[in-house]
């Protein structure tokens, strides 16, 4: 699935691009005052590129692990070829602990390989595979919007709120919970996003706002500490999220403050929905309190781009991901369906 051209698409800012050999990602650490484009050609690069956060968003982490396996594989010497496609998908397996999508992509991959039988097949084959992972995401993507409109049954256009960025830059396009709101918004549905600013990276403020804001999406960002106001004195009838990982029972792992985001949902009766691929889903764990939580540098709460906010060498607690629990969230959307508030019944009904 090549993506040629400029950044922008009907589906959705473009944010992963593929040529073949090599993979280009727009640097989303930049945004939005630089559109800058990182080109990879080996494996080593995206995975530096995953722990970096230039790509972030699950699907877009996933996704760029294939392709980097298909680099590795473009790339390889030749002599002892399968070590070092196998060391690729280590590293690439060892770039974020959290994120169940780049994991899920990694087993599918090394599954073609080890059905290879020489490098030149290994070449095509998993190329060909990464093109498909990708492909697939926007497809699953489009699938998951008609099925949480379908839910919703909404007859006038409604305002929603939306937490960390799960648009175009955090897929292959499209977008998970950006993408019904996108959807809203084709079907004249949206009357308008809030967009909590998310900190302390501000994918809300620098990617949501800028991806909503190019797509002429109507966008009032706020900062973080104001989403209770705003599901208070706002006509907000859903609280629409992604996920990083779902685990048997429902739990769900995310962006940090998406749980604060549940609680105030539950209080002021705003229903609260959370959509990602079924990749997201990880049957194995029972639930989130089993999921490794990552935490990030206390500089990231510290400063921005250099700009001191706080005192230094302060103690900082800074998880980037919390968990919310099943019994918080009113329905889980993936593009095999809808499982309404979610348990493990309900999740083995869908998911096996």
């Amino acid at each position: 699935m090549a993506r040629q051209g400029t950044s922008s698409t009907a589906m959705g800012t473009v944010a992963i691009r593929w040529h073949g050999s090599r993979l280009e990602l727009l640097d989303q650490r930049l945004l939005p005052g630089e559109e800058h484009w990182i080109t990879l050609e080996g494996a080593s690069g995206v995975a530096q590129s995953i722990r970096d956060m230039v790509v972030r968003g699950a699907p877009a982490i996933g996704i760029s692990a294939a392709y980097g396996v298909a680099l590795a594989a473009r790339h390889a010497g030749g002599g002892d070829w399968k070590a070092e496609i196998k060391q690729a998908i280590r590293e690439l397996a060892a770039s974020r602990p959290t994120a169940v999508n780049l994991f899920w992509a990694l087993q599918r991959m090394e599954r073609v390989f080890h059905a290879c039988h020489s490098l030149d097949e290994a070449v095509k084959r998993l190329a060909s595979e990464a093109e498909a992972i990708h492909r697939e995401d926007v497809e699953a993507n489009v699938a998951m919007a008609d099925h949480a409109l379908e839910l919703m049954g909404l007859e006038k256009p409604v305002s929603v709120l939306t937490h960390c960025n799960t648009g175009a830059l955090a897929t292959g396009g499209y977008g998970t919970a950006l993408g019904v709101i996108r959807r809203m918004h084709e079907k004249q549905l949206l009357k308008e996003v809030f967009a909590d600013e998310t900190r302390p990276w501000l994918q809300g403020s620098r990617l949501t706002a800028w991806e909503l804001a190019r797509d002429q999406i109507p966008v009032t960002l706020n900062a973080d500490g104001a989403a209770a106001s705003i599901l208070a004195r706002k006509d907000v009838r859903w609280v629409i999220v992604g996920a990083d990982r779902i685990t048997a029972n429902g739990d769900v792992v995310n962006k940090i403050g998406t749980y604060s985001l549940a609680v105030l949902a539950r209080h002021h009766r705003v229903r609260f929905m959370v959509v990602a691929p079924s990749s997201t889903v990880d049957m194995s764990l029972p639930s989130g309190a089993e999921v490794p939580l990552e935490e990030r540098d206390g500089l990231e709460v510290r400063e921005i781009r250099g700009i001191p906010l706080a005192p230094e060498g302060v103690n900082v607690f800074n998880p980037v991901f919390d968990v919310t629990p099943a019994s918080m969230i009113d329905a889980i959307v993936t593009e095999k369906g809808v499982v309404h508030s979610p348990n493990i019944t309900g999740m083995k009904a869908l998911f096996g």
